[in-house]
């Protein structure tokens, strides 16, 4: 579906707001440091643009305009077409209209699809709405319903072959999630629990990690005990873009943000703070 008609006229006067987002330089596997320079001091090298390979692009909450934008920078393209897909959210009325008002002062060409849909008014396969694109985000809400939706109209599957393509996959909260073999999530009613997800991305995740009290003691028991993989947490505005299953840049858009990877060493749960770069 194409962008509401109500903000056609503000987004067409609107100028691009890109930004120059250079990749920071993290070594292969956990990346949480700089590599080391050509002078081996371990300054970082001069960052650069970086497009190849699978791209995922995270937040733990708050997938908004300077998120926006830098997956639009990831697809290398001028005028990249992006899509939203709000299936956690029930295709909520206002996360679509919230979308296209993010990306209404740049410069990418937006729409978005529904998932409780009818044969009479989908014209389109879903391989030609989710192949035809650049970028895919996904929305907030439950996780669990998000999946199960997902796998029995074949989404799942989909969504796969256009990682594969190199197209850019990401989102906040449920957006961040899916992507990981597991996590933690609200979705299921008295307590916060383990779910299994699509596994593109090896490990697991906690979204909202600074922004519900739950979330933190509730990554290190499941850690702890096992029920969960080491992983990455990311605070609201803050997040992770992957490529190939490495991590390539930690980012944020509020300066108290934080992302971390948390495993079990020596028996204790420990948490590795990893540098982020200020977008915005």
């Amino acid at each position: 579906m194409e962008r509401k008609e109500f903000l056609t006229s503000s987004a067409a006067a609107a100028a691009a707001a890109g930004v120059g987002l250079g990749m920071s330089a993290y070594p292969a596997g956990l990346a949480g440091e700089a590599a080391p320079g050509p002078d081996g001091t371990g300054e970082a090298a001069p960052s650069r643009p970086h497009f190849a390979g699978r791209k995922i692009l995270i937040a733990g909450g708050g997938f908004g305009t300077a998120f926006i934008r830098y997956m639009a920078e990831l697809t290398g393209k001028e005028r990249p077409r992006l899509c939203y897909l709000p299936t956690a959210s029930a295709d909520g009325a206002s996360g679509i209209i919230r979308w296209y008002e993010n990306c209404a002062p740049l410069n990418v060409e937006p729409s978005h699809q529904e998932s409780f849909i009818s044969s009479y008014g989908m014209p389109r396969s879903w391989e030609e709405v989710f192949l035809s694109v650049d970028g895919i985000v996904v929305s907030g809400g439950n996780t669990l319903n998000q999946q199960a939706i997902w796998k029995v109209q074949g989404i799942d599957r989909i969504l796969r072959e256009a990682w594969d393509r190199g197209i850019v996959l990401g989102g906040a909260s449920a957006g961040s999630l899916c992507w990981f073999e597991e996590g933690t999530t609200d979705s299921r009613p008295q307590e916060v629990t383990k779910i299994e997800c699509l596994g593109f991305l090896r490990g697991s995740h906690s979204p909202h990690y600074d922004g519900e009290a739950v979330r933190r003691p509730t990554y290190h028991r499941l850690i702890s005990s096992g029920e969960l993989k080491p992983g990455y947490a990311c605070d609201n505005d803050a997040g992770i873009y992957f490529e190939d299953n490495e991590v390539r840049r930690v980012v944020k858009t509020r300066p108290d943000a934080k992302v971390y990877h948390v495993s079990m060493e020596g028996g204790a749960v420990v948490e590795r703070e990893l540098v982020a770069d200020m977008i915005g």
